[in-house]
């Protein structure tokens, strides 16, 4: 980052098998071809094949934004040459190496190379449904068909007030836009129109009667994953729902990694920027088509996401986000256009942007609130968005409290060893007996790696069975052995690091196989801990005990998937009876929806922010002591 974006040119076959002259880094051009889709890039000689992939829309796959962290970005080297850096025996074994695999980000292009790039797994395994309620169908949007009076010389009223008197119980407004249009479309249709009333505003006349075909479609614009559900207004019903990776995927798997890139390169910005309207464009195309949908036909569209992804997909500067006080720049995004989040649709469809509570607890919890009701519900309630930026909200109609616990990158599996996202080949949950384990594996498949709730439940199991003591160490070798004859050989070692394998692979080989280290393990005890410390203090702000909680909503992709009874093993949540933790889904999403089909909930949204108080967590003189105290794997 940092340089102008280099431009594509096309190589011929005597270019690329030339032998590239030896620039000094950055003196002159080296050129790139990405396999397998043949992309040809010319670059400065020394940059890294990370940021030139990055520069022209090729996706690697990377959890921390090319900073050499997570060793995600795998990419092999079919022609030309890039040393062995000191991170890639770390990353692959000694064969791989021989067969040209590097770390992307750490592979300087200085001569012409040849690039294969693995696949990115682009539509990861996602919540595309949550809990939610049945709501009065009363959308913004409206259609009214009007066949109106033609002029004469006895009625000389004007084309905007002839429509308006049609629509005798509205009152809306109407842009010059429009204005410009409407002549042309009365006399063009015999003024047997449709008018189009989105909230306030009439935003189009259309010829004829179109009053059946009126949508929209509602984004939950997460970090890793972003939905879009389109729904048919006249019955209320989804259409089509689609999910697919955010294309702002190689600046880092968080936020903090994003707003971090802004401060060091003023063109990230804008990119990012790109990136969300890329994604948001994508997935727009793709509903439209299967549900057989005109776009112009989407007269308005919903949007929730956290604060950080807000201010990027709208072009704001995130920074202050990421420092004390965590200022936003505005809870209630003043009345926009879809065409500020790169939608083509309707030309005047406006956008319902979720208020956000603050810097981190944002539009999607305020979203998830609103879809579980958790404002109007007599019972004390905890609803818990685990991610690297946890939300966690208690309470029930007579108060309620939020917070944020930066857990970090453990649940999301970005910084463990055998960490991968929810995707074919991870291992997605698993049991422990005395002999064997028994994996469950996303699509099937050869396991490649874990995933944020195989993590968890991996974990829970060892704790269960004793192979891990409670303070979070794998006991002794001859401990295991006594106990465990069955297992201990998986409890072994990779150079000084304790690791137990889970799958074993590469003739018995320890480092090519999936396992969980115990610095994985300390990963998920400091997650664990922070979330669990958000709890227990909005448990004092209220004056409540765990066992008051009538039931706990797991929220959010990875909530989907974790298994309750891990949760409690952990720690991560309360210790109560199984029925009462709840995998709510994606309630951000299903509270996106709601607010493109009731008015009356979109004010409750709005009421939800009034309503809710904000609990910052730091500074305050409780947290340490409560966080340590929560390290520990419950007894």
């Amino acid at each position: 980052m940092g340089r102008p974006a280099p431009q594509r040119r096309g190589l011929d076959r005597d270019e690329l098998s030339a032998p590239a002259a030896a620039p000094d880094d950055g003196a002159g051009r080296v050129r790139l071809r990405f396999l397998p889709d043949g992309a040809d890039v010319r670059v400065p000689s020394g940059t890294p094949v990370f940021d030139a992939a990055s520069w022209n829309g090729i996706a690697i796959d990377s959890t921390c934004g090319g900073h050499g962290t997570c060793k995600k970005c795998k990419v092999r080297i079919v022609s030309g040459d890039v040393p062995v850096g000191p991170l890639d025996p770390r990353a692959f074994s000694a064969q791989e190496l021989r067969e040209g695999w590097r770390l992307a980000c750490r592979a300087g292009a200085r001569g012409d190379l040849v690039v294969e790039v693995p696949p990115l797994q682009t539509r990861p395994k996602a919540a595309l449904a949550g809990v939610g309620r049945h709501v009065i169908l009363r959308p913004s949007v409206q259609k009214r068909h009007l066949v109106l009076e033609e002029p004469t010389l006895e009625d000389q009223r004007s084309d905007v007030q002839r429509v308006l008197d049609g629509l005798d119980d509205l009152e809306p407004t109407i842009s010059i836009e429009l204005v410009r249009q409407l002549g042309g479309v009365l006399r063009r249709a015999n003024f047997d129109v449709t008018a189009v009333v989105c909230d306030e505003e009439l935003i189009d006349v259309e010829p004829g009667d179109t009053t059946a075909r009126r949508f929209a479609i509602a984004f939950d614009l997460g970090t890793t994953t972003v939905v879009a559900t389109l729904l048919d207004l006249d019955s209320g019903q989804p259409a089509v729902v689609r999910s697919i990776l955010n294309h702002q995927q190689p600046y880092g798997a968080d936020v903090i990694t994003r707003i971090s890139a802004t401060m060091m390169d003023e063109q990230a910005l804008p990119a990012l920027r790109e990136r969300a309207h890329e994604t948001l464009a994508q997935l727009t195309l793709e509903v439209c088509e299967e549900g057989g949908v005109d776009p112009r036909e989407v007269y308005e569209i919903t949007v929730c996401g956290n604060t950080t992804m807000m201010h990027l997909a709208l072009g704001i500067d995130p920074e202050p986000l990421s420092m004390a006080p965590f200022t936003v720049s505005t809870h209630s995004m003043p009345p926009i256009n879809a065409r500020e989040f790169g939608i083509e649709i309707h030309p005047r469809a406006p956008a319902f942007v979720f208020p956000s509570l603050g810097a981190y607890v944002g539009g999607d919890i305020v979203a998830g609130m609103l879809a579980t009701g958790l404002t109007r519900d007599r019972r004390l309630r905890l609803f818990i968005d685990v991610g690297t930026n946890s939300e966690i909200a208690l309470g029930s109609s007579e108060r309620v409290l939020a917070t944020a616990a930066p857990a970090g990158p453990a649940f999301e599996a970005a910084q463990i060893k055998c960490g991968m996202r929810a995707a074919d080949g991870a291992i997605e949950s698993l049991k422990i007996d005395d002999d064997s384990i028994e994996l469950a594996v996303i699509g099937d498949a050869e396991p490649a790696g874990i995933c944020g709730s195989g993590l968890v439940d991996a974990v829970a199991e060892l704790v269960r069975c004793g192979l891990l003591d409670h303070s979070g160490r794998f006991i002794p070798d001859e401990e295991a052995a006594e106990s465990h004859p069955g297992l201990a050989e998986r409890l072994t070692a990779i150079g000084k690091e304790r690791v137990f394998v889970l799958h074993w692979r590469g003739a018995g080989d320890p480092e090519s196989s999936v396992f969980l280290s115990q610095r994985d393990v300390r990963e998920l005890q400091f997650a664990k801990a922070s979330i669990a410390t958000g709890w227990n203090i909005l448990l004092r702000e209220l004056g409540v005990e765990p066992g008051d909680i009538a039931q706990v909503l797991l929220a959010g992709s990875f909530g989907s998937y974790l298994t309750p009874l891990s949760a409690v093993r952990i720690g991560l949540v309360p210790k109560l009876a199984l029925p009462r933790i709840v995998s709510a889904g994606n309630v951000a999403g299903e509270g996106a929806k709601i607010a493109a089909l009731s008015l009356r909930e979109r004010a409750e949204a709005y009421s939800i922010l009034r309503e809710v108080e904000y609990v910052e967590l730091s500074g305050r003189a409780d947290f340490n002591d409560l966080f340590i105290d929560q390290l520990a794997f419950p007894g």
